[in-house]
This record gives structure tokens, sequence and C-alpha cells, in this order.
């Protein structure tokens, strides 16, 4: 890495962050995995490099959503027993404290984590809330949840995993988010699902216009209620959706490095977030899956400010929307845009 490179990221570490879209299941350490491969007898590579490969996006691989997918089929093997899933959670919340996130809500997948031991749903939402409660303490940070059902499975796996998201609000859980692959699964067998979610109580976030056109950032704002939209890059391709969007305010979970990598824009430097927000879209800046990704959210605020040229001061009212943009609490959420506003000096 150059020096300017370094100093530029140094500048980043060191300001406070809200973290809107990152996945428990793409935050493993490798190191972690290494541990756990050895404790369960998983067959894996045995040295860091080669398991890298397996796990997480390399320089040399084709930038694909399906090569990028294909991480989680490895990742899936290694959710081998509740000390397993209590772990990956306390590191990804204590990586996340480290790079001075100071709200951080974390989306996990119920079903892949209970699929290789075939848990109870319910044991692995208690376990993430445990483990989420203890680490936030510890490391100083506000953290909330987001169960994620995956549009290629079954509308009844959805279903169950909805009425464990309610019943677990006092908990922490705020929100329910539909994710996996858009481009060959529709969206149609989960509306009832998410309308009574969020009569429940529950908020709703959805992965549209990633890998699919800005018909689904509409259908999943009109049909499924979605409050913010996990990506949305593809929204300028439709000027009513673009409407839409500023009309209802909704927030966009812009993930720079993963959208580059999963092959939704050619060149880092093409990415729409500028173009988004000087549109009117409320874009907010996040990492999706750092460990897949090998990135911080202060590598992609360097990626918006340095690649994408963002002024900082943007860059800091974008921080301050995504705590406005956050599941919280009316009175918290003043109290966190408060003390931001005071670290960032606005």
């Amino acid at each position: 890495m150059s020096e300017r490179v370094t100093a530029s990221l140094n500048t980043y570490r060191t300001l406070p962050k809200v973290e809107l879209h990152r996945h428990l299941e793409g935050s493993l350490r490798l190191t972690t995995m290494l541990d756990i491969a050895k404790q369960h007898g998983i067959t894996i590579p045995a040295d860091v490099l080669r398991l890298s490969t397996l796990v997480q996006i390399q320089e040399e691989d084709k930038f694909t959503f399906q090569n990028f997918l294909s991480k989680f089929n490895t990742l899936r093997l290694f959710y081998r027993s509740p000390d397993v899933i209590h772990r990956i959670t306390r590191e990804a919340v204590e990586d996340a404290a480290k790079d001075n996130v100071k709200y951080l809500e974390l989306r996990f997948t119920p079903v892949a984590l209970s699929r290789a031991e075939r848990f109870p749903l319910h044991d692995v939402i208690n376990w993430v809330i445990e483990s989420a409660e203890e680490a936030a303490r510890k490391y100083h940070v506000t953290v909330k949840l987001i169960a994620s059902v995956n549009r290629h499975e079954s509308a009844e796996l959805a279903e169950q995993v909805a009425w464990l998201a309610a019943e677990h609000i006092p908990n922490g859980v705020v929100a329910l988010d539909l994710a996996g692959n858009e481009a060959e699964f529709p969206s149609q067998p989960f509306y009832g699902i998410f309308k009574e979610a969020r009569q429940a109580g529950l908020h709703v976030t959805i992965h549209a216009g990633e890998w699919g056109p800005a018909e689904h950032i509409r259908e999943a704002i009109e049909e499924l209620g979605a409050d913010r939209i996990g990506h949305g890059v593809r929204v300028l391709e439709d000027k009513t959706v673009v409407a839409l969007a500023k009309e209802r305010g909704t927030a966009f979970e812009v993930c720079i490095t993963s959208n580059y990598q999963s092959g939704v824009v050619e060149k880092l430097e093409d990415h729409p977030l500028m173009k988004m927000f000087e549109k009117g879209i409320n874009v907010t800046i996040n990492t999706d899956d750092p460990s897949i990704s090998r990135i911080t959210l202060s590598h992609e605020y360097y990626n918006a400010c340095d690649t994408l040229q963002m002024p900082q001061y943007t860059l800091k009212e974008r921080i301050l929307a995504a705590a406005q943009a956050g599941f919280l609490p009316q009175q918290e959420k003043e109290k966190l845009t408060s003390q931001l506003k005071k670290d960032l000096n606005l």
C-alpha cells in the first residue's frame, strides 16, 4: 500500500462511523476459520493464504455475482457449534468497534447459521442476540440486529424467521431483510411475509437494484414496504424510481467495493455513488461483507472520497444521514446524531 493511501486511510480511521449494511456471515476472520476447522475436523487448506482464495475475493478472480456468492458456500461449513456462532458474532462487533464504528446494524441469516448442524432457528437467533449484546457492552458500540432471509429459499422458512424476529424486537432485533440472488429469484413470494413483519413492528430493508433492474427498487418500496434499500445502485436507470425514492426519502445502503467485486460496476471509479447523491438520493456508505471483500468501513470512506471524489464535508453529512436512517427509537437516534455532530465537528 502506498504511503498516500496509508496516510489517507488513517484520516478515515479516526472518523466516527455508522454501518447499516454488514452481514455477519461475511465478517469471519481467517484465523478464526482455521481454528474452527481444526476443532471440528473441517477439510480446508491448512494455511491462511490458500483458505483466503475460497472465502475472500482475490485480485485475479472474475468479478461476477456468481463468484461473489460462491464464497458463502464455503463459509456455511463453519457454523458447527453454539460456541462458533457466539465467537463470530463477538468478533464481528469487535472488528467494527476497532474501526471506530459507533452504531452498527449487523444483519444475520438464521437459516444459513443453522444449516450445517440443523440447529433450531430460535436457538441461533438467541445465540447471536446474546453475543451481540455482550460485545456491544464490552466494546462500547451500539448494536442492533437485522434478521435476513434469502430469495432462493422457501417462503415457509422466511415466515418462521420473520415471526422469531418479531418476538425478539425487545432484544434488539429491529428489522427483516430480503437478500440473495435477485437476478434469478423473484421477491413476490415474500410480499405477505414482509407486510406481516411490518405490522408486527419490524422495519424492512430489501436488497434490490444490485443485480436486478431499477424496477426491483420500486417493487421493494411499494410492494414490500422497504424503509431502506440494500445497494440500489441501478436506481438511475429509471427516472420514475428516482422520483419515488426521493419522495419517500428512502435511504440507500451503498457498498462500493462489493458492487465492484460482484460485477455490478465494471470499474471502481465508475461507481454511481456520486451520481446518485447528485440526483438527490439519500445515500449511505457501508461494507456489505468486510471479510469477503477484505476491507473495513474506513476503506469505503477512502474510496468514496479519494476514488469517487466525494468532498470530506459531504462524507460527514452522509455519516449523519446513516444515523438518521438507522432503525433506532427517536430518542436514541437524536442522542447518537448529537454525539456524532460533536465528534465530526459539524
